[in-house]
């Protein structure tokens, strides 16, 4: 008796474009009076900023906030969700915050 296994792989989805309204005015935060060389980073990406900015700042729902950025809202929950993190855990243990990167495009929202 021949018994195969195969192994299949799944290539991941292509990520779709996320639309933000513009770049930050500020792309880094850190403690005062720690010195840079003392402090960890964490990264946080443009479209995470951008959904802090509709979700926490401008208190847009989740569905309608997807839609500007171009994306399903459970995208929106997971990359809210991320970025929430991140800043706690900035917060939290002083760590400086870099903002750069992720697969956006600035469009006026």
């Amino acid at each position: 008796m021949l018994i195969f296994a195969i192994k299949i792989e799944h290539m991941p989805r292509k990520k779709c474009i996320r639309h933000i309204g513009g770049s930050p005015n500020r792309t880094y935060f850190k403690p005062a009076g720690i010195p840079m060389r003392d402090l960890s980073e964490v990264i946080i990406h443009f479209d995470e900023i951008e959904a802090i900015k509709l979700a926490d700042l401008e208190k847009s729902y989740q569905e309608d906030a997807a839609k500007k950025m171009n994306i399903s809202r459970q995208t929106f929950g997971r990359i809210i969700e991320s970025a929430h993190q991140k800043i706690a855990d900035a917060l939290v243990n002083g760590k400086a915050i870099r903002i750069e990167g992720g697969n956006v495009e600035i469009k006026g929202i």
